[in-house]
């Protein structure tokens, strides 16, 4: 484990390389960037996706528990388990996308939490309230899928995420006997855009934002 003064360090040194990202970058990520429901068939490699998983690691949760747990179905067997769980307009997404993400969160993460957070015992406002712990699971891996989605528009693929399935019978299917519980589901690759709308509406500052 690095020590504060190299925390420190990188974090000054980080700075001093780049201050901001530049409009580009971010219209990669966020102003130009759509979701994506037709699919080249340009696979996502096995390298590509440990990489993604290292960006999305990295992103900050409340008091580093980490809760979510990814399962990335690819194989044609994976996704032949997953679409019967989804709902009819999704399963066809499913199937072309080349890579189809099961964002889970684990209600039991307070468990790692000695060694994530090895500085106090943050596990003790878990143990015995079941429903305050999967709370913070679910809020946190639904943060986490954020770093997710970020991770691949910065790596230069597209996503589109999807709550249009039974979670119960995702969990049944792929966490059958464990603590681990669904959250949403995410396609990751290349994206056709012969396949887009017009972008959609969005609200203004004023409308939803208030400086107090």
């Amino acid at each position: 484990m690095n020590s504060v003064e190299d925390a420190i360090k990188a974090v000054e040194e980080l700075r001093k390389r780049v201050s901001c990202l530049d409009e580009d970058a971010i219209d990669l990520l966020f102003r130009e960037a759509r979701t994506h429901n037709v699919w080249t068939d340009r696979p996502v490699t096995d390298e590509q996706i440990k990489t993604l998983y290292d960006l999305t690691i990295n992103g900050a949760t409340s008091g580093n528990c980490l809760p979510a747990r990814l399962v990335f179905c690819r194989s044609h067997e994976a996704k032949a388990r997953l679409t019967p769980c989804v709902n009819p307009g999704n399963v066809k997404k499913i199937e072309a996308a080349p890579l189809c993400v099961i964002i889970g969160y684990d209600v039991n993460f307070w468990e790692h939490l000695p060694r994530l957070f090895p500085h106090r015992d943050m596990g003790a406002q878990y143990r015995e309230d079941a429903e305050h712990a999967e709370t913070n699971a679910f809020r946190n891996s639904t943060l986490q899928a954020a770093y997710l989605m970020l991770g691949a528009r910065a790596l230069g693929m597209d996503i589109g995420a999807m709550s249009g399935f039974n979670n119960s019978a995702v969990d049944k299917e792929f966490f059958s006997g464990t603590t681990i519980r669904s959250n949403f589901l995410c396609n990751i690759g290349y994206g056709d855009p012969s396949g887009l709308f017009q972008k959609l509406p969005r609200f203004k500052f004023d409308e939803v934002c208030t400086v107090i």
